[in-house]
Formats: C-alpha cells, sequence, structure tokens
C-alpha cells in the first residue's frame, strides 16, 4: 500500500494518529517516528511529533528502530528498554504498548515482549494478518502468515526489546523464514530468544490494504 503512513485519517495522516495514540502509554518516555522519508518525517513534525531519518534500505523495523535510538542517544539520551510500535495500527490503546513493556519487565528470560488477542475466524487465511503460537509458559514459538490450526492467536506489531539485545537481533543474519514470511520476528526465535507474549481484548486493526483504509474511516464516524 504506497503511501500508507500518510494516508488520511479523519483529516489526520495515519502515522500521526499512531504517534499521538501511543504517546498516551504510561510506560514511555519518549516517543519518535523513524523514517527514511522526508515527506513522513515533514508531515509528523507539522502536527508537533519528533521525528528521526534513518537510513532508506534497512531490512525491517527493527533495523530503522535500532538507528533512530542510536541518533537519540548521541544527543545523551539511554534507554534500557526500546519499543517498536508499527504505525500501521491507529487504534490500538496505550494500555496495550504499556502490558507489552511489563510482560518485558515480568519476565527476567525475555529478551522481547510482544502482543496478541483472540484471532478472529476470518482473519485466519488472511496473509495480511500474522498468528502467533504460544508454548504452555506463554512465550512465543511460531508466528505465521499462513494458517497455523488450533490455538493460534492474532499477534499485534508492537515489540519492547532490551535495549541490548536490539543490538545482537540487528546484527543478526536474516533468517530463512523471516525472509520468506516477513517476519523480523522469526529472527529472533532462530536465534534463541525469548519473547514474552502479552495477551489481552484490545482492539487491533492494523491497515495493510486500501479496503482496511476505508473500514477505518467508518470505524471513526461511529
Amino acid at each position: 500500500m504506497p503511501g500508507k503512513p500518510l494516508a488520511d485519517l479523519g483529516g489526520i495522516p495515519l502515522v500521526v494518529r499512531v504517534l499521538r495514540n501511543s504517546g498516551r502509554a504510561s510506560s514511555l518516555d519518549r516517543c519518535l517516528v523513524a523514517t527514511d522519508d522526508e515527506r513522513i518525517a515533514d508531515a509528523v513534525r507539522a502536527a508537533g511529533g519528533g521525528a528521526v531519518m534513518t537510513p532508506a534500505g534497512l531490512p525491517s523495523g527493527s533495523d530503522r528502530v535500532a538507528r533512530a535510538v542510536d541518533a537519540v542517544e548521541a544527543e545523551g539520551f539511554r534507554y534500557d528498554v526500546v519499543v517498536n510500535i508499527q504505525g500501521d495500527e491507529p487504534f490500538l490503546p496505550p494500555e496495550a504498548v504499556n502490558a507489552a513493556v511489563t510482560a518485558l519487565e515480568m519476565h527476567a528470560e525475555a529478551r522481547i515482549a510482544t502482543l496478541a488477542v483472540p484471532l478472529p475466524s476470518e482473519d485466519r487465511v488472511r496473509p495480511q494478518v500474522v498468528k502467533v503460537l504460544l508454548d504452555k509458559a506463554g512465550r512465543a514459538r511460531d508466528f505465521t502468515r499462513e494458517d497455523p490450526g488450533p490455538g493460534a492467536l492474532k499477534h499485534l506489531g508492537v515489540y519492547a526489546y532490551r535495549r541490548d539485545y536490539l543490538e545482537r537481533f540487528i546484527g543478526l543474519p536474516v533468517a530463512p523464514r523471516e525472509a520468506a514470511e516477513r517476519l523480523e520476528q522469526l529472527r529472533a526465535l532462530a536465534d534463541g530468544a525469548v519473547i514474552a507474549v502479552a495477551v489481552g481484548g484490545w482492539p487491533a486493526f492494523g491497515i495493510d490494504t486500501p479496503e482496511d483504509l476505508e473500514a477505518a474511516r467508518k470505524l471513526l464516524t461511529l
């Protein structure tokens, strides 16, 4: 969906809606947009937000976030936890972001924490919807775009990283399944990293297609 971050959603660019919503999360000290597109950065700054320019051609959103953190820390800041919130979830409540950070803090063995909600039956076969399977301890054991069968949950695009693991993560080679399914979290699983998963009933409506965008616009009018 070309131009998705700047798509108009109720008179506000999609990425700005996500930024404002994310900025309400009490667990976050600072919220910025990481981008390689000056048009996105300009739109964010015009709306009063902060943006960090990052190199083009990075292999994943987490690689982009890591480079943005490098730039911010060069100004004298230092963070122990970095949260990657994908810019296409305009209705994700700040409480969900807080839940990911809490999950990371509560599971000492976890390097990453993420979110999941019940999987609607109509989303089971949609490749745009990422599914997660959990082990008995509630940790992620697999992610896929395919129909994984019973027990799957719908994955939400939020990752809370321990800062030191984020640096390790971006130095790892792209995993074969990561390349095939375009899911960066499979790189961490291939590395043996523990991914804690907070499960809740938060509204989850990612904008993946023009049809999703139209549905989101209708939701705003309800």
